[in-house]
């Protein structure tokens, strides 16, 4: 059997029996679309996914884009799959009318992204990057801005990316060299400096490529508030001819990654000969707030990525598992007895059922992280985007990292389900091991995440945005409650939620106290501790759809989906959610063995 990449089932059930997305259609930014309408949309991704993408997979891991005479080829297979990525929609499919969108739901096409990044997570990131990019001239940019780059990156006609980093400053943005500078009356400026790790950021695929870039404007002030953004094209436009001409980017070294082979990571050089024409997008010395919207979309798209890494080894574990013979069952008295399948043998059920809870709890979260971003931007009241955008900027930093981190977890677990056969590179699963680990670095390291959580998240307003967790926490333990969820569950999951409130207050007075080293010591425990508590809630809500669900009345396929659902509950809620308590005690006890540890001691 084909891997299916996700469970269908699981995914019917997210749109229709988790998400209310009749409420979110009912809102007049989706009302083009029906509940019809957005199956289509995820039938069709699931079918160009399975169909073009997945298989394709393989050989693009096996052969990396590469030099040729200055210009980046990427793989063979992508010059079919582009187009077709273009054809579905996929660059504009959330996006409005006014700009060529379909004005999709975003938890929608979320839905149906997930299976294009399960099939071929580097083939799905050439669309997703360009969506990015493009947002941010759609957000910020000037009509002409617009019309010169936008539209064609929105039509698919030219790609884009994001251009952050430098080699001497990593995540450091503050650090960022790279110069502008203005030519007079002229409309651009002339752009010299070098970025690193550039997804996509050349190959043959379309004829351009817009870079969204941070610099420095000759004079800026140091640090972060000197910063602007920049949209500087592979190749200009020539205003006497009309032609693409160079515009002095050149690619400087192709970086060699362990996975996401099928899209490359550059080093880019821009104004070698002095000739890199800029065009600056919004006000200058406001590029890191412009970014931040990209920056926070994309660390959601790598949830999203991770969640679905995740869900493909597991589905291909989960094959296997049903079909390898192997041993007999502990209490077989007989050698000659039938050997039976892996999946029968409780440790690893125990690993496959870890690996459910882990993918789609992941997806559940980021899911509901989409539903938020549909309701800050589209809710019909101030209080109801207000309240959405908190609980968004609380949880991407968690829908970020959790799925790569665990998904990391799950896709081990998948390699060690086929044993000896998960570290050949005959099989899937080492592979997938291998792209998952990237995402735990993409988009900020799972450090950076765990102090922005910390340090400004859970902190904000007061900590409105965490009070705001706690409402839609107990408003879905009392959904739980009416649906029959065992009480046993819901007063873990509450006392959790006491728990995570206790630790926050006391973090929260060191760092007003003015010991912010104390208050952020454990940062990453800390992240790791909200991360189990939000999933919980994610199972719990989940728990409740599927007790809703059985008391309907359900088929036995219906059934056996709803009792694994609450298996996966039970599990995550019974090992996971324990360890709560002694990841807030390491928290509030400020042990400080590595914090003191001197660099000689290492």
């Amino acid at each position: 059997m084909a891997n299916p990449l996700l469970s269908d089932r699981n995914v019917e059930f997210l749109l229709h029996e988790v998400l209310d997305t009749k409420a979110l259609l009912a809102l007049p930014a989706f009302a083009d679309h029906t509940i019809e309408t957005c199956e289509m949309y995820v039938q069709s991704a699931r079918k160009l996914a399975r169909e073009v993408l997945y298989p394709a997979y393989k050989p693009m891991d096996q052969a990396p884009p590469a030099l040729d005479g200055g210009q980046l080829r990427v793989h063979p297979a992508m010059h079919a799959i582009y187009p077709r990525l273009v054809e579905l929609g996929t660059i504009t499919a959330t996006r409005p009318p006014s700009v060529g969108g379909a004005s999709l739901p975003t938890c929608v096409a979320t839905l149906a992204n997930a299976y294009l990044m399960a099939a071929n997570l580097s083939a799905y990131g050439y669309a997703g990057l360009t969506t990015g990019a493009a947002r941010l001239l759609e957000s910020f940019g000037t009509d002409e801005l617009r019309e010169r780059f936008m539209t064609r990156m929105y039509s698919g006609e030219w790609t884009g990316t994001m251009a952050l980093t430098e080699p001497q400053a990593g995540s450091s943005l503050t650090d960022v060299k790279t110069v502008a500078k203005p030519v007079e009356n002229a409309g651009h400026y002339l752009v010299r400096g070098s970025k690193i790790f550039i997804s996509a950021g050349d190959h043959d695929l379309t004829e351009n490529i817009v870079h969204l870039t941070l610099a420095r404007i000759e004079g800026a002030p140091a640090g972060i508030k000197g910063v602007s953004l920049f949209a500087i094209p592979k190749k200009r436009i020539d205003p006497k001819t009309g032609a693409l001409v160079s515009n002095d980017v050149h690619v400087a070294g192709v970086i060699h990654k362990i996975g996401w082979r099928g899209i490359a990571s550059l080093a880019i050089n821009f104004g070698e000969q002095d000739d890199c024409h800029g065009w600056l997008v919004g006000e200058p010395h406001r590029g890191i707030s412009y970014m931040f919207q990209m920056m926070n979309e994309a660390r959601i798209m790598v949830g999203l990525n991770a969640v679905a890494t995740a869900a493909v080894a597991y589905q291909e574990s989960l094959e296997y598992a049903k079909t390898r013979p192997q041993g007999r069952p502990l209490g077989a008295k007989s050698p000659e007895s039938p050997q039976v399948p892996i999946i029968e043998h409780a440790d690893v059920r125990r690993m496959l059922l870890r690996q459910k809870a882990i993918v789609e709890g992941g997806l559940a979260l980021v899911v509901e992280a989409a539903r938020l971003q549909d309701l800050s931007e589209h809710a019909t009241s101030d209080d109801e985007r207000t309240r959405a955008r908190l609980l968004l900027d609380l949880l991407t930093p968690i829908a970020k990292t959790f799925p790569a981190e665990k998904g990391f977890e799950s896709n081990a677990l998948a390699v060690q389900i086929h044993g000896g056969y998960g570290y050949t590179s005959e099989y899937l699963p080492e592979s997938w091991l291998r792209d998952q680990k990237l995402n735990t670095l993409h988009e900020g390291t799972s450090g950076i995440q765990s102090m922005d959580l910390l340090g400004r998240k859970v902190i904000a307003g007061g900590g409105a945005a965490l009070r705001a967790l706690v409402d839609a926490i107990e408003k879905t333990i009392g959904r739980a409650k009416r649906a029959g969820v065992p009480d046993a569950w819901l007063t873990r999951l509450q006392g959790s939620v006491t728990a995570v409130g206790e630790v926050t207050m006391q973090l929260g007075e060191l760092g007003m106290k003015g010991d912010v080293d104390a208050m952020m010591r454990h940062s990453f425990d800390y992240m790791e501790m909200l991360s189990i508590v939000v999933v919980a809630w994610q199972w719990i809500v989940q728990a409740a759809a599927a007790k809703e669900g059985l008391a309907r009345g359900a088929s036995e396929a219906d059934r056996d989906f709803y009792e694994g659902k609450l298996a996966a509950a039970q599990y995550w809620v019974s090992t996971e959610l324990p360890r709560v308590g002694t990841l807030g005690a390491l928290c509030r006890s400020n042990e400080d063995s590595y914090a003191r540890a001197r660099a000689t001691w290492f």
